[in-house]
């Protein structure tokens, strides 16, 4: 039995070093205790565990990491730029989670790996949504917002799109003029999710939709959730995992930082997430052929650029199974995350797509 005591997390300060708000526990935190509650009835030390990894997470040392340099502005998108000369790579992330995994601290960043290889690296920061944006859809944030960002640039890019960016620069590699596209465990035939885990996305959505939709934004707490119904086994053992750990341990500054990333998300703009949720997952309008960006249908097999991607073998989030069958597909031996952040990541991903940029 886990009492109530033991549920009680030490407080950190909210702050916010340009890279996200800095949060006291797993967020939503009610979800993250019915969790434990569940874990406890049979495995009372798992818990337990959780609970002081919970805590070590809440006192983690957070050092400051250099920031990349801003070069552009669009509406509400920031590129975040590393790398003086040489092409462009525009790295394009979720809209879910924010933009610096793809730069998260100077072990684990891609956007300075590819600058070490001769390529300017943008990161995308697609900013915070207002309410006017209630109606911006998957498809306008390509027509609207990347589009416009790609125009301003000035010469074609190295397209990369990571989870759901990955859909949206599919999009517009097809309705822009681009070097390559590249594709990092990003989505494409959602009807092949499990079913399981579709079902559960489904009742998630229809329990806070109408919540969603008279605010004009999906809070990162639902699209938490969501990730958290396909996996939660995995929520708590990542935090029993560093329970002993102390604050300047550097696996705790590591998990932190990475955990840090997954809570700070921007909430999504209503239409985007009906979008997500409707038109993707459940209806599979993507792998169906029937989405539409700036007139026209979006489909693989029209792309006219050079296109390759990437799949991690044990990703729950987007499964390898879900991949684009018409492009040609690399798999890294990871999950979802660690595929661009994990300890085989440069081998498995960086090296091979740097490599692959140098030859187109």
């Amino acid at each position: 039995m886990v009492a109530a005591s033991d549920i009680a997390l030490q407080h950190v300060d909210h702050h916010s070093d340009g890279l996200g708000a800095r949060l006291s526990g797993p967020r939503p935190l009610p979800l993250f205790l019915d969790l434990i509650r569940q874990a406890a009835s049979t495995d009372p030390d798992l818990a337990h565990r959780a609970l002081r990894g919970a805590r070590a997470y809440a006192s983690a040392n957070r050092p400051q990491v250099d920031p990349a340099d801003t070069i552009i502005a669009h509406g509400r998108i920031t590129l975040h730029c590393r790398g003086t000369s040489g092409p462009i790579v525009l790295l394009v992330p979720s809209l879910i989670n924010p933009h610096w995994v793809l730069d998260l601290d100077q072990e684990r960043s891609l956007a300075a790996y590819l600058a070490r290889r001769g390529y300017r690296a943008m990161v995308v920061d697609w900013g915070v949504p207002t309410a006017a944006d209630h109606d911006l859809d998957l498809a306008g944030h390509v027509e609207q917002r990347l589009l416009p960002v790609l125009d301003m640039l000035h010469e074609p890019v190295h397209l990369v799109g990571y989870c759901l960016g990955g859909v949206l620069s599919m999009a517009a590699a097809q309705c822009a003029a681009v070097r390559s596209l590249t594709l990092l465990a990003a989505p494409w035939h959602f009807s092949r999710y499990p079913t399981e885990a579709r079902t559960a996305i489904a009742g998630l959505w229809a329990r806070t939709q109408d919540q969603a939709a008279g605010w004009g934004m999906l809070p990162i707490e639902v699209l938490q959730t969501a990730f958290w119904t396909i996996d939660p086994a995995q929520t708590v053992a990542k935090f029993a995992a560093i329970a002993d750990c102390l604050p300047d341990d550097a696996r705790l500054v590591r998990f932190a930082r990475l955990e840090d990333w997954a809570n700070g998300g921007a909430p999504m703009p209503y239409a985007a997430a009906a979008d997500l949720f409707e038109r993707c997952i459940a209806a599979d309008q993507t792998g169906s052929g029937a989405w539409q960006v700036a007139g026209q249908r979006i489909d693989p097999a029209r792309l006219r650029c050079p296109t390759i991607q990437f799949t991690a073998a044990h990703d729950k989030i987007a499964p390898a199974a879900s991949a684009a069958t018409a492009i040609v597909a690399q798999s890294c031996a990871s999950g979802h995350v660690g595929m661009v952040i994990g300890s085989g990541a440069q081998r498995q991903c960086w090296s091979p797509m740097a490599t692959w940029f140098d030859a187109h």
